[in-house]
């Protein structure tokens, strides 16, 4: 598929805004996946590509979670093998399934996960320790987490980050930090076993997402800079936001 130089300036500014938001609180597709459409690539090229220059900013964003000692190792790895599986079986799903059917779903989800969020104040704000504490239920609850959102993740993807944090804080008990840092983990092998799917179908316009993986690249290491200064705190508001977004986004794909 051909491309130009007007393309990437617009989705180069973009893909950095949404590395930011992503390093702190998850969600960045939310910015990233309609650049590329806004920058006039077709559905399956924009998810493909988009995974290009995600992979390549989350993968910095994980390595500053890592070396700040946020990431279990073995929990990690864990929802690494389960998110490729459920990954690689979401990007062959998409290029068979119309996205309307998800979508749909996603209006009803979106609300009540909100909720979830506004009441429970403590899950995103606590910074307990609980890496001695990871017990048979945390990796059975982190490997179910792996493999829905992976598959989302390859099918969609937008939101997924949020999902995930919000999932490993709230019900395996984990600590914001390292929620986000086993998040990104997830996030990083999701975007990996995707991307090999539709480059092999030939959905993916690489020097565009080379290009725009520079800028997440820069977005990603600003983002984890500033949750390592800010904490906890950054993350309930940027998820609100996030979640507001994907909302409004839904509703507009669906009416037009």
């Amino acid at each position: 598929m051909d491309w130009n130089i007007s393309q990437l300036l617009i989705i180069c500014p973009l893909i950095f805004i949404g590395g930011v938001v992503d390093a702190i609180g998850g969600g960045g597709g939310l910015i990233t996946l309609p650049a590329y459409m806004i920058a006039g690539l077709p559905v399956h090229f924009a998810i493909g590509t988009n995974k290009v220059s995600s992979s390549m900013g989350t993968s910095v964003a994980l390595t500053k979670f890592m070396l700040d000692g946020y990431m279990p190792l073995k929990l990690s790895v864990v929802g690494i093998i389960c998110a490729l599986i459920g990954s690689s079986l979401g990007a062959e799903t998409a290029l068979l399934i119309d996205e309307k059917i998800l979508k749909i779903t996603m209006l009803f989800i979106l609300p009540v996960t909100a909720v979830y969020v506004f009441k429970s104040q403590n899950i995103l704000t606590e910074e307990r320790d609980t890496q001695n504490a990871i017990t048979g239920r945390v990796y059975i609850i982190c490997m179910l987490v792996a493999l829905t959102m992976g598959f989302y993740d390859g099918f969609y993807g937008p939101g997924a980050g949020t999902f995930m944090l919000l999932l490993m804080a709230g019900a395996a008990h984990l600590s914001v930090q390292k929620a986000n840092g086993v998040t990104k983990a997830i996030n990083l092998a999701t975007n990996v076993a995707a991307l090999a799917v539709y480059f092999t179908e030939g959905k993916v316009i690489l020097p565009i997402g080379l290009a725009a993986g520079l800028f997440s690249i820069a977005g990603n290491y600003i983002g984890a800079r500033f949750f390592e200064k800010g904490g906890s705190k950054a993350v309930r508001p940027v998820i609100f936001i996030v979640l507001s977004l994907f909302f409004v986004r839904v509703i507009y794909d669906l009416l037009f």
